[in-house]
């Protein structure tokens, strides 16, 4: 039905735009003076026995008594951005699963089940991107025990905040008992501005292969099994850079795979006491000359949310955010 509020606010969305970009105004029942009512924009993800369910660019999901609704429209995707890289959700969600492959992936209709002798989630998880060829709870429960076979925990990888992306999923892996456990942004930013940056880059020796002393740098070394060195491998075009730093560990490194017009920065580190000198810039100013080299012309990254110093290094070389991805594991009952 289509709810009408006095004045100019009216309730124009029903259960019928379930999936669609909607903004909603609603009463609160906070005490403080001056906030009577709160807004949320997002994707209608559900709305069942009274309660609307909205997932937000970030992931969250708020739940909305219907009583409570003031206002509510649909709403057009995000504004396109005005800098930088076009990229749909599908392109560069595709680019950046080949940049890091798992050790043994499984089609499950468009999904696809990736294993990595738990070397990192994204190695580890679905990709569930397109039609399982099942229904949802049929399609989870097969990699529910895909995962068990593998005596690994079960994830799956979904993403929000752009268009084409995949809310309805999430909200569905969360009514299904899966829990969201880490979310990143994936930004991108156009390649050239990187390349030109005035970093000294004379130091940054780059390579094809990943070597040990690579490795004692890498923050995951200590998880390493078989695996990382597939993983780390994989892609198209792969290239390691590192900094010669003491007693045999890099005082900075950092992994590039170009992929068609897309560069793709991933394990930029730098050692604690050398922060702030400009290492982390060098790096990828080095790698992206190389992937300019070879015709690249856009950058993406993935950041997690609580990586401020990241996301400023990364907000001064022009990168912005594209989507949110997440991982959601699979909890026993």
């Amino acid at each position: 039905m289509e709810i009408t509020g006095g004045g100019r606010l009216e309730v124009r969305i029903t259960s019928a735009d379930v999936g669609k970009r909607v903004s909603v105004r609603c009463v609160t029942d906070s005490a403080e003076p001056g906030e009577k009512f709160t807004d949320t924009v997002g994707v209608l993800t559900s709305w069942e026995a009274g309660v609307l369910l909205i997932t937000r660019k970030s992931g969250e999901s708020v739940r909305i008594p219907e009583s409570g609704l003031v206002a509510g429209k649909v709403v057009p995707a995000a504004p396109a951005r005005r800098r930088g890289p076009a990229a749909t959700f599908a392109e560069l969600a595709r680019a950046t699963a080949r940049a890091w492959q798992p050790v043994e992936s499984e089609a499950l209709g468009e999904w696809t089940l990736r294993a990595s002798d738990g070397f990192t989630r994204r190695a580890n998880s679905v990709l569930a991107l397109g039609d399982p060829g099942l229904p949802v709870a049929e399609a989870l429960a097969h990699a529910r025990a895909w995962y068990a076979a593998r005596k690994l925990p079960a994830y799956v990888q979904a993403s929000t905040g752009a268009e084409g992306t995949q809310e309805l999923l999430c909200a569905a892996l969360d009514r299904h008992g899966w829990r969201r456990e880490v979310s990143a942004e994936v930004r991108i930013g156009a390649l050239a501005p990187i390349g030109d940056l005035d970093a000294d880059v004379s130091a940054v020796r780059l390579s094809r292969t990943v070597d040990e002393a690579w490795l004692r740098r890498y923050q995951r070394f200590e998880e390493a099994s078989p695996a990382v060195r597939s993983v780390l491998a994989s892609g198209p075009s792969v290239w390691f850079a590192s900094v010669v730093g003491t007693e045999g560990v890099p005082a900075a490194i950092g992994r590039c795979v170009v992929d068609g017009r897309w560069a793709g920065f991933m394990a930029v580190e730098v050692a604690p006491d050398r922060r702030r000198l400009g290492l982390a810039t060098s790096v990828m100013t080095a790698l992206a000359r190389q992937a300019l080299d070879e015709g690249a012309s856009a950058a993406w990254l993935q950041v997690e949310a609580d990586n401020d110093a990241g996301r400023a290094l990364y907000d001064g070389m022009g990168f912005a955010p594209h989507h949110h991805y997440h991982h959601y594991r699979w909890v026993e009952a």
